[in-house]
């Protein structure tokens, strides 16, 4: 009996540890499915963050635009301009209506968008953000109330917009894949000032106030 015993706990010391092939291969399909199904939403989780991050970095650029006008009681403007690298301000900078980079000065800063803040030496600069390397993974576009392309807006000493005929009126953020659902967001500014974010998926139907 006691043999028997002995011979048997002999066998189970010899039993191989660790995993089957046929376990790692059942375990790797397992992952590899979970994987293919949470990674895309993943992704677009991510995507919708930055269109938010954006959205929210233009708002306070508007903002700031306009308090500083009516703080200074002068004009004061807001403008999207293009860069080089999205993550540096630099004096090759342009306006343009599709970046989410932006500059609240006094004059334009096209050519000028590295300056330091002043209130003499042109653009007479405010502040500045660059939108970072998330620029390439987020759609801008700025229009006027024609529907054309939109650069700026200028706010006067009350706060309410003076360049009316080409000011900008919206700023539609987006994400980079057209055939991707995302969670866009736009930026509307009216006569007034008023900066408002809002939801252009939303029906104008839907008794919701982030409808646009």
């Amino acid at each position: 009996m006691l043999a028997d015993e002995r011979q048997h706990m002999l066998r189970r010391r010899k039993k191989p540890a660790g995993f089957t092939l046929i376990e790692v291969v059942v375990t790797m399909t397992v992952l590899a499915l979970i994987l293919a199904v949470v990674l895309p939403s993943a992704g677009t989780w991510l995507d919708n963050t930055r269109i938010r991050n954006a959205a929210d970095s233009l708002q306070t650029g508007l903002q700031t635009a306009r308090s500083e006008a009516i703080r200074r009681n002068e004009s004061v403007s807001f403008w999207l301009v293009s860069l080089e690298k999205p993550n540096v301000l630099d004096n090759d900078c342009a306006l343009s209506g599709t970046s989410g980079s932006w500059v609240v000065s006094v004059t334009s800063p096209a050519g000028g968008c590295a300056n330091s803040p002043s209130n003499t030496t042109a653009p007479r600069l405010v502040t500045a953000r660059p939108i970072g390397d998330s620029g390439g993974l987020v759609s801008i576009n700025a229009l006027q109330s024609d529907g054309s392309a939109g650069t700026t807006v200028t706010f006067n000493g009350f706060g309410r917009v003076t360049n009316s005929s080409d000011a900008i009126r919206q700023i539609d953020v987006g994400g980079p894949n057209s055939n991707i659902e995302y969670r866009k967001l736009r930026l509307e500014i009216s006569s007034s000032g008023a900066v408002r974010m809002c939801d252009p998926q939303l029906p104008s139907s839907a008794e919701d106030p982030r409808k646009c």
